[in-house]
């Protein structure tokens, strides 16, 4: 989606509430029917390319560094990875060099910054080994997993599931994505977060429990994987709330940074 901003997103719904989104006739399916509207795609920037990735599921790693596991009351030396998803419309693209506003949620009074590394899939696969699966990996980017924290230690207690604080509208913040061909397949660098000029996460990749090959072959055991797929794959620790006004910077080193203001 090329405009993520709230108004724009509004006034995309009302008009295919009416019909009247130029271009966008519903097109005909195999049986002579039509769909009743349009739902637009989400797509992220690819950096060096006029084509656009587009999103198709949003898997994030939960708990993937140890000091993480340990800040949120878990054992990081027993603990195997374990994933939740997000919806495809929470991606919300961040241009290099723009600081780009972002809606605090609705219903929280308690939310946090999660910043991680994402890898983007480009093959489809199941039961994929280790040591095949950068194979599958398009590229990377930045991203940032914003969490309604209240929310999800409140299912946490109910012993439900973390989608009302996890997947909600905007709340996977990412830049473009780097070709593994132009950068490598990052498993080390620095990795941190600023808030209002002040670091508050700082860590290493080589600090996550689980690498990127390690993830995509857990995961391809229990999804069939496809292109489109992206994995947010932890974050260190230090995660910790914002309120509005609030400037948040994310960094990976050989990615573009995140530049974010609370709104």
């Amino acid at each position: 989606m090329s405009d993520n901003s709230r108004r724009d997103l509004l006034k995309v719904a009302a008009a295919m509430g009416a019909g009247a989104v130029a271009g966008c006739a519903a097109p005909l399916m195999a049986d002579g029917q039509r769909t009743m509207f349009v739902v637009p795609g989400t797509s992220i920037t690819v950096v060096g390319s006029n084509e656009r990735f587009p999103v198709r599921r949003i898997y994030c790693v939960g708990r993937n560094y140890a000091a993480h596991s340990r800040e949120m009351g878990s054992d990081p030396t027993r603990e195997p990875p374990f994933f939740f998803q997000k919806p495809t419309d929470a991606i919300q693209n961040i241009a290099p060099g723009a600081t780009v506003d972002h809606p605090y949620p609705q219903v929280t009074k308690n939310y946090h910054y999660e910043i991680e590394l994402v890898a983007a899939i480009n093959k489809r696969g199941r039961n994929i080994a280790a040591a095949d699966a950068l194979g599958y990996v398009f590229g990377y980017a930045t991203g940032l997993d914003m969490t309604r924290r209240d929310l999800q230690r409140e299912m946490s207690d109910q012993k439900k599931p973390w989608a009302n604080g996890k997947s909600f509208d905007f709340s996977a913040p990412i830049g473009p994505i780097f070709p593994a061909s132009q950068v490598g397949h990052l498993t080390k660098g620095a990795i941190w977060l600023k808030v209002n000029g002040q670091v508050k996460q700082s860590a290493n990749l080589s600090y996550m429990m689980w690498n990127v090959a390690e993830q995509v072959a857990h995961l391809s055991q229990y999804y069939e994987l496809f292109p489109g797929d992206i994995i947010y794959s932890g974050t260190p620790e230090n995660v910790g709330p914002v309120v509005k006004g609030d400037i948040m910077e994310g960094h990976i080193d050989g990615l573009s940074d995140l530049r974010l203001r609370v709104v």
